[in-house]
């Protein structure tokens, strides 16, 4: 594994990078508020079979922010990404995406199909705003705080935390939720801050994926999580809509929340050697 930056239209962009370059490429985007350490589990497992390239994306980890509102919009987002994917020489790859990064990753298959060789979605891209959420202010209001008051006064504070909110815990998901703080002035804060989660949240507004799902290639897979068992039936009629219209493979994964690539990671692993592995070279 190496972790390194790229200079980008005036931007340091922070990658961590696993497996050889002569692999076939898998491009990561994770969703809001995460960093590209949110695939560790995956990549570890992956890594003699592809080149997995993870990126912090724009105002997350240690990337930088972008300066206005308008730049985190996704169809431009998509075309951010699209010009360091070209700095980077990547011809086609594999794309795996999470949560918002899944928002983005089906904006982009719509402008550059070309580049995508096919498509795993964990749970992300099918949550409408017009159904999930509460208004759009409401919404940005509620992300900027929660974001901005993520303060404690220690690792452990900080880690204990977040511990408590997940299914299992491991040395690995520690190191994944300690790439989640930054510390200054002897506090420890949440890594992105609340005006990058305002940003984010207006674009997923303004551009609804739903909009979009007539013109994304067929066969996309969508895992999609089952816990907590309260928002079961939603993300069961949404996640039809987007089989429906997208015509898109739908998977429901047992014992998994929102971050069903840390709860079950040996389900995106089997999705991935199942189906990738016989792709490569295609």
């Amino acid at each position: 594994m190496k972790r390194y930056f790229l200079k980008y239209n005036n931007m340091h962009v922070h990658l961590t990078e696993w497996g050889e370059t002569d692999k076939p490429v898998m491009l990561c985007l994770h969703g809001l508020g995460s960093t590209s350490f949110s695939f560790l589990d995956i990549a570890e497992r992956i890594k003699d079979d592809f080149r997995i390239i993870a990126l912090d994306a724009p105002g997350h980890g240690k990337t930088d922010a972008f300066e206005t509102a308008e730049e985190y919009e996704i169809p431009q987002l998509a075309d951010w990404l699209h010009g360091l994917i070209e700095l980077m020489n990547i011809d086609r790859f594999y794309l795996l995406t999470h949560s918002w990064g899944s928002f983005l990753g089906l904006h982009y298959l719509v402008k550059y199909p070309e580049k995508v060789i096919d498509t795993l979605l964990i749970d992300g891209g099918y949550q409408t705003k017009r159904i999930w959420s509460e208004s759009m202010e409401e919404e940005m209001d509620d992300y900027e705080k929660d974001f901005d008051e993520y303060i404690f006064d220690s690792w452990e504070a900080f880690c204990q935390s977040e511990k408590d909110s997940y299914l299992t815990w491991s040395p690995q998901i520690e190191i994944k939720v300690r790439d989640l703080g930054v510390e200054r002035e002897g506090k420890v804060y949440w890594h992105a801050k609340g005006e990058t989660a305002r940003h984010i949240i207006r674009g997923m507004h303004l551009n609804e994926t739903e909009d979009i799902y007539h013109l994304l290639p067929k066969d996309i897979t969508l895992l999609v999580a089952t816990l907590p068992e309260h928002l079961l039936t939603k993300r069961i009629d949404t996640a039809e809509v987007f089989k429906q219209t997208a015509l898109a493979h739908v998977k429901l994964v047992d014992n998994s929340t929102h971050l069903l690539h840390w709860d079950r990671p040996d389900a995106v692993e089997y999705e991935i050697k199942s189906n990738w592995l016989t792709k490569i070279g295609g």
